[in-house]
C-alpha cells in the first residue's frame, strides 16, 4: 500500500471555471457534495460574466487546487516569413 497515493473520494467538490478573457482558470469550493457544487456554478459564472469575462467553461469536479486563480500567459505565435 501506498502511503503518498491519494484517493480521490477524498477531495472535496469545486466549480473549476476557465476563461479566454481574462486567460485564467478558477476555483470555487470547497463543497460538501457534486450537487451543492452545481446549485453555485451558474452564480459564479454569471459573477465573471458580469466582469467582463468571456468565453466561460464551467465544470465541477473533485480536487484540491494549489491555488484558487491562475492566470494563464499567452501563448504566443511566431510567423516565419521565407
Amino acid at each position: 500500500m501506498n502511503l503518498f497515493q491519494s484517493n480521490q473520494s477524498e477531495f472535496a467538490w469545486w466549480v473549476e471555471i476557465n476563461t479566454t478573457v481574462p486567460l485564467c482558470t478558477y476555483y470555487f469550493g470547497p463543497f460538501d457534495s457534486e450537487k451543492e457544487a452545481q446549485l453555485y456554478r451558474s452564480g459564479y459564472v454569471e459573477d465573471l460574466y458580469q466582469e467582463e469575462a468571456r468565453d466561460i467553461i464551467a465544470v465541477v469536479k473533485q480536487c484540491q487546487p494549489d491555488d484558487l486563480t491562475i492566470f494563464h500567459e499567452k501563448a504566443e505565435v511566431q510567423i516565419s516569413s521565407f
